[in-house]
């Protein structure tokens, strides 16, 4: 283990003396051996050995726990941030790890109050937003009388969380407007498939966009058409989409031609340039049943998990499916549980939400609208290790204990700003996991006598942080 002799560097010997055996062995032996263990046999163990007690509770054993269980690119996110103490905090690693564990709110902060001469993007819906070579990009969306956008923006966020961002208009020229599109995160580059124009025509294209940041240049973009075989994916908008294995994308459903939904998925392999694509089918039994306005999460290497949308007798769904796509097979299971086994849980049913993938290895669910199209605004927590296994998903899993469905579903408390309920927004998080960004959706809108209903575009940005002080 290369970081084991760094971190432990700083640990004297001093601190093991004559004792037991077990406190006789090296630091560096008995740093390793902790690192195999879980979390409450390493705080079990900080408590019942006095003599040992210098080591299970060190930063620098935290660390790299947090480094194990939190992801090695959260942990050198947060270290880069403004907001990192260092070793000046000899508990700082700990706390981090406990905050992430026990997370019960969030905190939000309104970023769209920028100086009036700084350009805005306009108010929209089903648009793209990414967090990609630490920039924000915006892409698309819809806008009223149902006309779609074709403009590009950029905001520069770096390793800092920020009161006010700085938006670039990027002229490009392509992709063609469009919303209803999906668009994945993969290295420095954007990839971007489908959508629905204002004539009601569904994309089948494929793009590829390259994000650079210069200090003195600023923000570049530049699309290119991806080059694909001669198999591709039906068109459509309104589908999900998520990176897998740091190089394929996946989708799954969406609204096709004639306004039919759709339930099947489909991988995008790449080459290793990012010139070259091929699509391939998944046909899996059972899968999920076709929709539109659901959410497909990468939650580690190869598994996606799919949750919500709207169903072929426009019904608003609930139900959660995990995809495994390995190199011997890829199979959909669907995660059973019961709606009224969870406090709150009767407002889990959702279309045109978000599930961001944050610190921690869980989804956070934000948003959305129910079957009345009555829009939302909480924040939900999906830990779906809490109720199973994902090592090797072959049968239909049910989360059938108490225990395991209260720590599967979780509702957190909003603290500081109150956005407005809103659906079919878009939200990413940071490199850390620790900061997510929420811009623009449908939100309730103040009725006039002229208008049949409230229903309006949003143009806001809003930060939720996760994790406080560091």
């Amino acid at each position: 283990m290369a970081e084991t002799s760094s971190t432990t560097a700083t640990i004297t010997t001093s601190n093991f003396t004559n004792g037991s055996p077990i406190s006789n062995l090296a630091p560096d032996h008995l740093f390793t051996i902790l690192l195999l263990l879980p979390v409450d046999s390493v705080l079990s163990f900080s408590m019942t050995c006095k003599k040992l007690r210098y080591l299970a509770t060190s930063n620098s054993l935290w660390e790299s726990i947090c480094r194990r269980d939190l992801g090695p690119s959260a942990v050198d996110a947060l270290i880069n941030s403004t907001s990192f103490h260092g070793d000046e905090d000899q508990h700082q690693w700990i706390r981090l790890y406990k905050q992430v564990s026990q997370l019960d709110s969030v905190c939000c902060y309104k970023l769209s109050d920028a100086d009036p001469d700084f350009l805005l993007p306009s108010p929209r819906a089903s648009h793209s937003l990414n967090f990609v070579s630490g920039c924000l990009v915006l892409f698309g969306g819809g806008c009223e009388g149902g006309r779609h956008l074709d403009d590009t923006w950029a905001a520069y966020v770096g390793n800092n969380s920020q009161t006010m961002l700085k938006w670039q208009k990027i002229h490009s020229g392509i992709p063609s407007g469009r919303f209803g599109h999906t668009c994945v995160v993969i290295d420095n580059y954007l990839v971007l498939f489908g959508g629905i124009n204002d004539k009601g025509n569904r994309h089948s294209d494929t793009w590829v966009g390259q994000v650079a940041f210069n200090e003195n240049l600023g923000i570049s973009l530049s699309w290119r058409l991806l080059e694909i075989g001669s198999i591709a994916p039906p068109p459509r908008g309104a589908h999900a989409a998520c990176c897998i294995s740091n190089r394929k994308m996946v989708i799954h459903g969406g609204i096709g031609l004639n306004g039919v939904r759709l339930g099947d998925t489909w991988v995008l392999e790449l080459s290793d340039n990012l010139c070259f694509g091929t699509w391939h089918e998944i046909v899996s039994h059972p899968s999920p049943p076709a929709r539109s306005g659901h959410s497909l999460t990468c939650i580690g290497g190869a598994q996606t998990i799919l949750f919500g949308g709207r169903g072929l007798g426009y019904e608003v769904l609930n139900d959660i499916w995990l995809l495994d796509v390995s190199e011997d097979y890829s199979k959909w299971v669907q995660i059973f549980y019961e709606l009224q086994s969870i406090p709150g849980g009767v407002s889990l049913p959702r279309v045109g939400h978000s599930a961001s993938y944050i610190i921690g290895g869980r989804l956070l669910i934000y948003g959305g609208e129910d079957s009345q199209r009555h829009r939302k605004d909480d924040f939900w927590i999906l830990d779906i290790s809490a109720a199973m296994s994902l090592e090797s998903p072959v049968q239909p899993t049910r989360a059938s204990s108490k225990k395991a469905l209260a720590n599967m579903w979780r509702r957190l408390k909003s603290k500081g700003y109150k956005p407005k309920s809103r659906s079919f927004h878009q939200a990413c998080v940071d490199n850390s996991g620790r900061y997510l960004y929420v811009y623009g959706g449908m939100v309730d809108g103040l009725l006039q006598p002229a208008e049949a209903g409230g229903l309006r575009f949003d143009g806001e940005l809003f930060l939720v942080e996760l994790v406080l002080q560091l």
